[in-house]
């Protein structure tokens, strides 16, 4: 496991992405409300870890956008000038089987303002329905295309939804222009299943890294991870830590905020220095970062809802 202890020098990150509200309803049919989206909970994942993060998202100023606010504040996360202006508070209707396994159906609209200041962040994440979505889906390309010109590194989780993105032929392009643009990408077994049919993971994964991503993970589920370094062509697989699962949510998202927290800690996140470390990297320079993130996923499938793990909770 990789050291819990927080940099001497914080790297701001920036979240691009929906938070929107988890309408949750359990296999015995009860229901309860929870601030959720998968960037958002990426961004209370890397702040529960003590790193510095703002969000880019799209709410409104109703209740649920106010309730996500509050959340936002109290998790220590900043939202973005321009955040406020959406029309309604999107919803994540999430309806979980006799495993904890969530399938959604969601009720949004997505799109994103300019961030002021990106010279401030060393760091971009983005993922998931923003990423794809238009009209925010060229937005966020664009703001990762700025960030990345003034020097931060880019991570990025596709996290795919096929309710929302169409036929995968035409969410796979989009999503590979945004791999292309990332140092590193998270992805998960269901998602190469379903945008890319067919096709061997290794052989997808050999590829996403030919596209640019100096780092690229496969998720899955239980049986751990699939870790890809780009340079040197390493593959390994590690196995994921023994619990009982609760449920699934968000545990994708934690799995990423341990991601990033580990590489940032590792100096190979968080500046153009970094990236030059990072595409240099060997295997064993990045599973402490992979071992982080498979702590924080098992962390949060062990508890309902979205969990964010904290340091003193790895220790």
């Amino acid at each position: 496991m990789s050291d819990p202890t927080p940099p001497s020098s914080p790297v701001r990150t920036l979240v691009v992405g929906e938070a929107l509200v988890d309408a949750v309803t359990t296999a015995g049919g009860d229901t309860a409300e929870h601030v959720g989206g998968s960037p958002a909970n990426v961004a209370f994942g890397l702040a529960a870890l003590e790193h510095p993060v703002d969000l880019a998202t799209w709410i409104a100023t109703d209740e649920r956008g106010r309730r996500i606010e509050d959340v936002c504040r109290e998790r220590g996360v900043a939202l973005t000038a321009g955040s406020q202006g959406a029309p309604f508070t999107s919803v994540a209707h999430a309806t979980l089987d006799a495993t904890g396994a969530a399938t959604y159906v969601f009720d949004l609209e997505w799109q994103v303002a300019a961030v002021p200041g990106l010279t401030a962040y060393g760091h971009v994440h983005t993922g998931s329905i923003a990423a794809v979505l238009e009209p925010g889906g060229g937005q966020v390309r664009e703001i990762l295309a700025a960030g990345r010109e003034l020097g931060a590194t880019v991570s990025y989780d596709p996290n795919a939804r096929p309710s929302l993105m169409g036929r995968p032929e035409q969410a796979r392009h989009t999503i590979e222009s945004s791999i292309a643009l990332s140092d590193v990408v998270k992805v998960s077994d269901e998602d190469i299943e379903w945008l890319c049919p067919g096709e061997a993971i290794d052989d997808v994964v050999r590829a996403w890294g030919e596209l640019g991503p100096s780092l690229v993970v496969v998720t899955r589920g239980g049986e751990g991870t699939v870790v890809r370094v780009t340079r040197t062509g390493e593959q390994q697989a590690l196995p994921a830590p023994t619990v009982t699962v609760v449920d699934t949510v968000g545990a994708g998202d934690s799995f990423m905020a341990g991601l990033v927290s580990g590489l940032i800690d590792a100096g190979l996140l968080g500046g153009p220095d970094a990236r030059t470390r990072l595409q240099a990297a060997s295997l064993a320079d990045v599973v402490p970062a992979v071992e982080r993130a498979l702590r924080t996923g098992a962390l949060t499938v062990e508890r309902a809802g979205a969990h964010a793990p904290t340091r003193n909770d790895m220790a």
